[in-house]
């Protein structure tokens, strides 16, 4: 799967750039510092002052690359979901069994990074991290309207669109296969961040064998469609 993954090429929407960063290596070091940096110190604190020396660049050269930092950060997170659409793919292809496949599908969309060898520029650990923490503050805004009209959240919208069709070949009848999908990945970003920050709000049996976020969502989705 590395191998295969790491041969991929992830097409980010060109709204949300103004010089593609994937052109040149300065490009490449922006996105690679941007993760770093809002790993470490997060959103709020993320200034194009602070990544330009952080990558030993000027805050203008930055600027040719993208307007604010809310781009950036919303870039991030759609190349995440092109990764995560490639990885679904990967995993369920000339998979026959409709529940097999399902419980594949939900491994890639709730699972928990744990290696990060696929992209050279791109720390995937860190960066789904960002995800988790961060996200929701690239699209719930007064511009996500504008942005989804312009086809910003296509990767996104794929990831839900392939498992809601694998939930309606498990139940053709069942209803609500998008909302149930999107509650799944939200709801995993949520729980992520509170096994972190607001462990008493979650559960957390802190065994290496045990995924409590998978198996939560697998063991409700599974009963939530069969029934």
């Amino acid at each position: 799967m590395q191998q295969f993954l790491s041969n991929i090429q992830i097409k980010i929407n060109e709204y949300l750039f103004l010089k593609d960063p994937a052109s040149s290596e300065l490009g490449k070091r922006i996105i690679s510092g941007s993760i770093e940096l809002m790993h470490e110190i997060g959103f709020e604190a993320f200034t194009f002052k602070k990544l330009a020396i952080e990558i030993n660049s000027t805050e203008a050269s930055i600027y040719r690359y993208f307007e604010n930092k809310n781009k950036i950060l919303l870039y991030m997170t759609i190349w995440f979901w092109g990764w995560t659409e490639s990885k679904l793919l990967y995993a369920i292809t000339n998979v026959e069994d409709k529940e097999l496949k399902f419980k594949k599908a939900l491994e890639i969309i709730t699972e928990d990074v744990l290696e990060d060898r696929n992209f050279k520029d791109i720390n995937e650990r860190k960066l789904q991290k960002i995800v988790y923490d961060e996200s929701a503050k690239a699209y719930i805004n007064r511009v996500v309207d504008d942005e989804n009209k312009n086809g910003v959240f296509a990767y996104y919208k794929s990831v839900v669109q392939r498992v809601s069709d694998i939930i309606l070949e498990i139940n053709p009848d069942y209803p609500y296969p998008h909302m149930l999908v999107s509650t799944i990945i939200e709801g995993t970003h949520l729980q992520r961040f509170f096994i972190r920050h607001l462990p008493g709000l979650t559960t957390n049996s802190e065994h290496d064998e045990i995924d409590d976020v998978q198996q939560f969502f697998s063991d409700l989705a599974l009963k939530t469609i069969k029934t």
